[in-house]
């Protein structure tokens, strides 16, 4: 079964890059621009992983990730958070709001679905 993956990511060229870092993977991929679209689409869709921007309108992805971490089925789900602003201590604040994994853009097409593959197994074994 095709696992799920949310992007949630307000710039198109981004969301372009990450949507093909992952085409080789047999996932579907959903996408939302702000983060008041990426906890409706979360809740609706129920993804198996997401891909968190940082700096996104309306709510910061950290913020996002925050409040899905309050609702009982996302307390496991992988989150991935991104950022182009790439300061120091930014990835302890993602670590801290909830996410898994941090990476900086320029986004790797490498290390993006080798990460995604990774966190989704641990998840697996996880469940079982």
């Amino acid at each position: 079964m095709n696992k799920k993956i949310l992007i949630v990511e307000d710039n198109p060229q981004n969301m372009r890059l990450v949507e093909m870092a992952l085409s080789t993977g047999s996932y579907t991929l959903l996408e939302a621009t702000n983060g008041e679209e990426a906890l409706e689409v979360a809740k609706k869709e129920h993804p198996d992983l997401i891909i968190m921007d940082i700096q996104l309108p309306k709510m910061s992805g950290l913020e996002v990730t925050r409040k899905l971490r309050e609702i009982p089925e996302f307390t496991q789900t992988p989150i991935i958070a991104v950022t182009a602003y790439a300061m120091k201590g930014d990835e302890k604040k993602a670590l801290d709001a909830g996410c898994n994994a941090y990476l900086s853009k320029p986004i790797s097409a490498r290390d993006l679905p080798n990460l995604v593959a990774k966190m989704l197994a641990r998840r697996q074994e996880e469940k079982e």
